[in-house]
């Protein structure tokens, strides 16, 4: 694709995505806004409150005033510290405040992408705070397309309402989340030089990518066929993406070769921390 091409798949990707969110939130009462999510200690209602946050900033909206409590116990950090004031901010807002919000955002939102000026290669500002730096457009819109079908995602199964694995936000989501593969498994997990793993995925999503760890500790991945790995696993697409974003050990996962190292690159196989 060309570097249009590029920009416009991602903006199509990410409104799907976000679409898909404002129609799965509309209709719900609000009991079910408190649902828990696999987000540590954030309910549909914050995730959907980051979403607006992250779309709001990237819009130039004033960062809301407001002090967080001292008792989150998932804030540990200055970035998540960050990302959660906006998300306390609306904990006490209706339902129809928030998909009033949400419909909104998006409306304004998708007006500034279609009238955007940047080039793909452009450096802008990344969201997350003074200290987040600069990234490219292209990258931007990436990463917005990934951010938001995964918190499709995360709203699906809290709500019990599966749909999209296959969607345009899924294949960004791949190929971010391959790109991080090779450090999951070489430094976070810690597979010595010359390993071979093999992750095979099926479902809505299908691919098979080998990565391998090099003599320097370096991982790579790639689409060769290794003939005897170290180790094989072989899990469906969505499994993947939960392992992959940090949303524990759910579903079944088979493992072929060197049980010790599957455990060690299972337990450390998110790219998302």
């Amino acid at each position: 694709m060309t570097d249009n091409q590029t920009v416009q798949a991602y903006t199509e990707a990410w409104t799907r995505s976000i679409e898909a969110i404002s129609e799965l939130v509309t209709p719900l009462p609000e009991g079910s806004w408190n649902r828990a999510t696999e987000c540590p200690g954030w309910s549909v209602r914050d995730i959907v409150s980051h979403v607006i946050a992250v779309e709001s900033e990237l819009l130039g909206d004033p960062r809301p005033i407001h002090s967080l409590p001292r008792d989150l116990r998932h804030v540990t950090t200055e970035a998540a510290r960050y990302l959660e004031l906006p998300v306390d901010k609306r904990r006490c807002h209706t339902a129809l405040e928030m998909t009033s919000e949400l419909e909104y955002t998006i409306i304004r939102r998708s007006r500034a992408l279609r009238n955007a000026k940047q080039m793909p290669n452009e450096p802008v500002r990344r969201p997350g705070g003074p200290q987040s730096g600069e990234i490219k457009y292209y990258e931007l819109l990436r990463q917005r397309a990934f951010d938001v079908w995964v918190h499709e995602q995360d709203l699906r199964r809290a709500l019990g309402v599966p749909g999209n694995l296959d969607s345009p936000g899924a294949l960004v989501a791949r190929d971010v989340l391959l790109e991080g593969l090779p450090e999951a498994v070489a430094h976070q997990a810690g597979a010595p030089a010359g390993t071979a793993l093999v992750v095979d995925v099926t479902g809505p999503v299908e691919f098979l990518r080998t990565v391998r760890v090099d003599s320097a500790g370096r991982g790579t991945v790639d689409e060769s066929i290794s003939l005897a790995p170290d180790v094989q696993l072989t899990l469906d697409w969505e499994t993947y993406v939960r392992l992959a974003c940090g949303r524990g050990r759910p579903g079944h996962v088979v493992v072929d070769g060197d049980k010790e190292l599957a455990d060690r690159v299972l337990a450390n196989f998110s790219v998302t921390r």
